[in-house]
């Protein structure tokens, strides 16, 4: 099932996306949940697929504007350099634990929305991503039950501002508007293995990256385990699991983003995440 939220009538609805239609869920829910973060929380989703099996799309999703999937997350956890290739071409040997840090929710942009490049910016980066929405909450969680408090998968691009990675990281992946989410979230049930996706970035047409996600250092298990002990994790957080080489910082010149390209994330079994970059006004 492929759960979206977006704009519909002028109103914020949250549903499942089937075909070219949306089945909005707001009101087949009885009006209980507001966002499909809250109906994650409530446990709706085996209630949403009964609602959305054989019924009549609400709206043709053409006509609707996405929003990200989980438009208020808690929190957005992301991994650096957790493909072997990734660490590879910036010669590092892999990390021992996973290597967190956070991003803002600010930050997120809809699918076919605008990525805003800084002002401050000529090294505008993209880093193509499988991201990973819980459903359960959980602290401590072990690898063995880790898949257990996933609701889905959906695309991200953890874009980077590369004139500040080397004063901070977390500067540098906190700009505004700089993190594509999308275009929804597939469940787990039509996606059981979460490591025999392909994932492949696209600038203007061009292939930038391109990797099976069997690539991983550190699985999506182990991630979420990692993760629980530091923090609760709660229905709708985000998990960016990492980026595989082919960043614009490693070509030979550097490939940076710049206003009016278009970057497209896509993975296999979720879709295309497609955003256009506009400068700072």
């Amino acid at each position: 099932m492929k759960l979206a939220s977006y704009i519909a009538n002028g109103k914020p609805c949250f549903g499942a996306v089937i075909g070219d239609g949306v089945v909005t869920m707001n009101e087949r829910l009885k009006a209980r949940y507001v966002t499909l973060r809250e109906a994650l929380a409530g446990g709706a989703l085996d209630e949403m697929r009964r609602a959305a099996d054989g019924a009549k799309a609400d709206e043709k999703l053409a006509d609707v504007r996405l929003l990200p999937p989980i438009p208020n997350q808690e929190k957005i956890l992301c991994v650096g350099i957790n493909y072997k290739s990734h660490a590879a071409e910036h010669g590092q040997e892999a990390p021992k634990l996973p290597n967190i840090f956070t991003r803002l929710v600010n930050t997120l942009v809809a699918p076919d929305g605008d990525m805003i490049r800084p002002k401050v910016s000529t090294n505008f980066d993209f880093e193509g991503e499988l991201a990973v929405v819980i459903g359960r909450a959980g602290r401590h969680i072990a690898p063995e039950q880790a898949l257990d408090h996933v609701a889905g998968y959906t695309c991200f691009c953890d874009a980077s501002v590369r004139d500040f990675t080397k004063y901070s990281l977390v500067a540098s992946k906190n700009f505004l508007g700089t993190g594509p989410l999308g275009p929804w979230v597939v469940t787990t049930d039509d996606i059981p293995d979460p490591t025999r996706l392909t994932l492949t970035t696209r600038l203007n047409g061009e292939r930038m990256q391109h990797s099976g996600t069997d690539m991983l250092i550190h699985s999506i298990p182990a991630i979420i385990a990692f993760c629980s002990v530091f923090t609760p994790l709660t229905p709708g957080d985000i998990i960016a699991t990492g980026t595989p080489d082919g960043i614009g910082a490693k070509r030979n010149p550097p490939v940076w983003m710049k206003a009016d390209d278009v970057l497209e994330v896509e993975i296999s079994d979720i879709g295309i995440l497609r955003n256009r970059i506009v400068d700072e006004t």
